[in-house]
């Protein structure tokens, strides 16, 4: 095989038609080639050949290369470890070695190089060299290297999420990627999620009903998919999510998957619900404002009928009506006078208790009271209206040593309420019993009659200000509808409770629990 080494001669023959020889035009080829550096070596690696593009590629002149190793053009630490030689060995056995990597030009600048370096042989197969082709790809490798840094800044950033989970679905809705947030939030490490279907973050009951394929399937058609729901982390509690699903599709439509961000609003969630919530209580707030408005006027009316009683059996004694000297007539309206007085009495009293109990300015004192002595002090007191309605009051066994813990006055109080509701409320011809017994380290005072009972849902509310079941304008049934709450809120002050048993039809049962001295 013969190798043109020299120059190509500037000067044609004055004969311009004359036949060229072919390899006079491969020569000038390769000579005059800018964009890549073509050079022949020998079978050591020493270049033979330097074309026009080699000279403006690595900065040499052919007189200052021609002779020199190839290894020239490669930086101190390739050839530490040998791979010009490398190279040629792999050219030579494979028939050609490809490359890319860093070399050096003559002022000792670096370049990014594609390297192709072929083995050549004569026609008898004998190794006579190496042909070498060098290109510059510097401003592809600063382009390359741009995207991969920006690449790798937006999967650092990705990655670096930590509020949201930001991962891949692969077209099947396998996960194909996984950051911190997702992470943080569903707490899966990659190596346990990475191949599993996103399904895995839903309720049974969505897996159920198709709903992630569902959501996916919303995804391709419009783009991308939005909801907010529950979703289940690793440990199997549920978060509040809103859920953004997006389809990635290449420049010819083909669906490469799916970008999924989902970020936790289950504190968002909860505060919406603690907004309801504080309306709700608002709604009854106003409504409790509500009852004691209707109260008002219940007790306008309360307070208005004794008043107008008294007033009217006044002005009847005034005119000297039933005689002048005091009759029967007389005494029977002294005597409603008085009664009126006495209802009025206990409605203002009722109020102004009440009024000190909220304010906290009702002051105890706790000293050991015998329960039998407070039951014999207070029965005599319903004695009177008992016998107006014919009613039996019998007074159950009380043991005579049984000694509680209380405010004596108070817990009088308490018993004469619980005494004078049973006989209101017991019709005619009824019977009211009163008890003691201990329970669980408490005195225990029950009052029972055998009135129309109380509703099971309304248990509750009797014991709340302002209410009094069966309470109309013209019910026969007195009062403010404080004399529960108070008692009970007394009760609570001593340490005690006041609880009531009752079925409808049946009666009811009230107990004044106090502490056992």
């Amino acid at each position: 095989m013969e190798l043109v080494l020299g120059p190509v001669t500037p000067t044609m023959p004055p004969d311009a038609h004359r036949p060229r020889d072919p390899r006079d035009y491969y020569r000038l080829l390769v000579e005059t080639i800018r964009d890549y550096a073509i050079f022949v070596l020998d079978p050591t690696g020493h270049i033979m050949t330097w074309n026009a593009g080699a000279q403006q590629l690595k900065g040499y002149t052919r007189d200052e290369i021609v002779g020199r190793h190839f290894s020239t053009f490669y930086q101190p630490a390739d050839i530490a470890s040998r791979k010009p030689d490398h190279a040629l060995e792999n050219a030579l056995r494979d028939g050609s070695a490809m490359d890319e990597g860093w070399r050096v030009r003559k002022d000792g600048s670096l370049f990014w190089a594609s390297v192709v370096i072929t083995a050549l042989h004569d026609e008898t197969g004998t190794h006579v060299g190496f042909a070498k082709v060098t290109r510059d790809l510097t401003e592809r490798r600063h382009a390359d290297e741009v995207i991969r840094q920006s690449e790798e800044r937006f999967r650092v950033l990705v990655q670096g999420v930590r509020d949201y989970a930001i991962f891949m679905l692969g077209p099947d809705g396998r996960i194909a990627s996984w950051n911190e947030g997702a992470q943080r939030l569903k707490q899966y490490l990659p190596e346990e999620i990475i191949g599993r279907h996103f399904s895995t973050f839903y309720p049974a009951a969505d897996v159920a009903a198709g709903k992630p394929a569902w959501e996916l399937e919303v995804a391709v058609r419009d783009g991308r998919f939005e909801e907010e729901g529950w979703r289940v982390k690793r440990d199997g509690s549920l978060f509040w999510a809103n859920v953004v699903i997006t389809a990635l599709h290449t420049a010819d439509g083909t669906l490469l998957g799916f970008a999924k961000v989902t970020r936790d609003l289950t504190e968002r969630r909860a505060a919406q619900e603690r907004a309801v919530a504080d309306a709700r209580r608002l709604a009854e707030v106003e409504a409790t404002s509500r009852t004691k408005t209707e109260f008002l006027t219940a007790m306008s009316h309360e307070l208005r009928t004794p008043i107008n009683a008294t007033i009217g059996y006044l002005e009847l004694l005034a005119m000297g009506i039933g005689g002048s000297e005091v009759s029967e007539q007389q005494r029977e309206y002294l005597t409603r006078i008085r009664g009126s007085q006495e209802h009025l009495l206990r409605i203002i009293n009722d109020l102004l208790n009440y009024g000190r109990i909220e304010a906290g300015h009702i002051r105890y004192d706790i000293s050991p009271v015998r329960v039998h002595g407070l039951v014999d002090a207070v029965l005599p007191m319903i004695g009177p209206q008992a016998a107006a309605k014919h009613l039996r009051v019998t007074h159950g066994p009380c043991m005579e040593a049984l000694t509680c813990l209380a405010d004596r006055g108070k817990a009088e109080q308490i018993v004469l309420n619980l005494l004078s509701n049973a006989v209101k409320f017991t019709p005619a011809g009824g019977h009211v019993d009163i008890s003691c017994s201990t329970r669980e380290e408490m005195a225990a005072i029950t009052v029972t009659d055998s009135g129309p009972g109380i509703p099971a849902d309304r248990q509750h509310d009797i014991f709340e200000p302002f209410v009094q079941l069966g309470r109309t304008l013209v019910s026969g049934h007195e009062g403010t509808g404080l004399g529960l709450a108070i008692s009970r809120d007394l009760a609570h002050a001593m340490g005690g409770d006041v609880t009531v048993a009752s079925e409808m039809g049946a009666g009811a049962a009230f107990t004044l629990s106090l502490r056992l001295a």
